[in-house]
């Protein structure tokens, strides 16, 4: 067990609990249905790898090479869910963040490239 992993990994579910109550109660009203349906889609992905870590922490006696690998899903969650939200909440705070578009698909770039690293060290596990 990586006891590090495991922890990130249940505040980040933590956190995407907030954020979906946030989104659900609080956001609702405030924000367009595109919008929040952004800001839905950064929660399921802070939830998804939140989870992830949680397992992957349990696991990682078994499982070769994790720090790359863990370190890229939590940049580019941070990075994609991250800018979502703020993305997301543009008209509530009143200021164009427009500048933060390139980095959710760069987010979601190093999340790709995560999961293809664990895919690989895996694969040459055997």
């Amino acid at each position: 067990m990586n006891k590090s992993i495991v922890v990130s990994g249940v505040i980040i579910i933590v956190l995407g609990i907030v954020l979906g109550a946030f989104g659900a109660h609080a956001l609702k009203e405030r924000l367009e249905a595109e919008q929040l349906a952004s800001f839905e889609t950064g929660v399921r992905y802070v939830m998804y790898h939140g989870l992830a870590f949680l397992i992957l922490g349990l696991a990682a006696d078994r499982l070769p090479k994790l720090t790359w690998t863990y370190r890229l899903l939590l940049i580019g969650v941070v990075l994609f869910s991250g800018s979502i939200f703020l993305l997301a909440l543009q008209p509530i705070m009143g200021i164009s963040l427009k500048f933060l578009g390139p980095v959710t698909p760069i987010g979601g770039t190093l999340m790709i490239v995560g999961w293809v690293l664990l895919l690989i060290s895996l694969l040459k596990k055997g």
